[in-house]
């Protein structure tokens, strides 16, 4: 079970107690929160989540198991604030103005000061059809969009597959950016985001999008260094990963995949193989856990079959890498607030 005590991970990154809770005070909301990469980042410096929406069963069993007792405002009434599907609340059954839209989700979410959402990248991807908006889940951005209008919220912070950059031409990242801008969140800071950069063994390279409301936190906000990595393929298997026996050391490992049949290990396809001494080994969900900068001591729950548990892992966010943007966001709030 989820204690504070495990937070002590993150607080081991940081440089001081004052940098835990940079984010105290503020509020967040995770949107397709799969099993909570962003709540775990945000968290644990010191945010509050005050909404959560996540529609697939199995990932919503593992995020109620690890943050039921984190954020118990998140499950107090019933599942009003941990929804199951956000277009029960963007998409009313009858049309209706934008402003009473804007009043219908108002009433659903609370307010919060960053919107958090890894939307889903399917569309996106260079393993799917790339499809884009034509997609219904590409489409998914609109939900977004339309939280964006009604909530306005300080900062929006969004991950998603590095593809999204060149789709289309780069017509739908400039959509994305158009209709950002349109809100008044002006000129997104986007930027290909490696994991291995921020701590964690795997390269994973992800789209982040910061966009700010007021420019004053846009000038405040600055890209976090990158960091040494603080665990090795080695220290994830507790032993030798080298890339081929009695090879050189493997330090950085595959990008955790969704999922796919199992490839003989010395397959091009293959992503959750490793020599481990020289003995070849599957990535179990412990070492993905370590691998997206999750706590080992984390447990799935039991009717959590193994193989959503890696469906889970390789849909998350790299919570490190997630965290240090985070903190960079709330710094730019602090210095705004200060008068700075």
């Amino acid at each position: 079970m989820h204690t504070p005590e495990l937070d002590l991970w993150f607080m081991a990154r940081c440089r001081s107690s004052k940098t835990v809770r940079i984010g105290s005070g503020y509020r967040f909301i995770d949107l397709f929160a799969g099993i909570g990469g962003f709540h775990q980042a945000l968290h644990g410096l010191g945010a509050e989540c005050v909404f959560a929406s996540e529609r697939d069963e199995a990932a919503r069993k593992t995020y109620t198991k690890w943050f039921k007792d984190v954020s118990p405002g998140l499950f107090s009434d019933g599942e009003r604030l941990f929804n199951r599907d956000i277009k029960e609340i963007t998409e009313p059954a009858r049309r209706i103005t934008r402003s009473k839209l804007d009043e219908r989700i108002r009433s659903a979410i609370p307010e919060f000061d960053v919107l958090c959402a890894g939307f889903p990248c399917q569309p996106f991807s260079q393993a799917g059809l790339k499809r884009g908006f034509e997609d219904e889940r590409g489409n998914l951005f609109f939900d977004i969009e339309k939280i964006i209008h009604s909530r306005m919220p300080r900062a929006v912070f969004l991950e998603n597959v590095r593809g999204l950059l060149t789709h289309d031409g780069g017509r739908t990242i400039g959509e994305i950016e158009r209709r950002l801008s349109r809100l008044g969140h002006v000129k997104p800071r986007m930027r290909i985001v490696k994991a291995s950069d921020h701590g964690v063994p795997q390269h994973r390279p992800r789209l982040f999008i910061v966009a700010f409301r007021d420019e004053i936190d846009r000038l405040n906000f600055v890209e976090p260094e990158k960091r040494e990595l603080v665990l090795t393929m080695s220290d994830i298997f507790d032993g030798r990963v080298t890339k081929s026996p009695n090879g050189e050391h493997r330090d950085i490992g595959f990008t955790l995949r969704v999922g796919g049949k199992q490839s003989p290990i010395d397959d091009r396809r293959n992503w959750d193989g490793y020599w481990v001494d020289n003995e070849p080994r599957r990535l179990s969900p412990r070492e993905g856990l370590l691998m997206q900068g999750f706590n080992e001591e984390l447990e799935f729950p039991a009717d959590v079959s193994q193989s959503d548990r890696m469906k889970q892992l390789g849909n998350s966010v790299a919570v490190p890498a997630v965290q240090d943007y985070a903190e960079a966001i709330f710094r730019a709030f602090r210095k705004s607030d200060e008068g700075g």
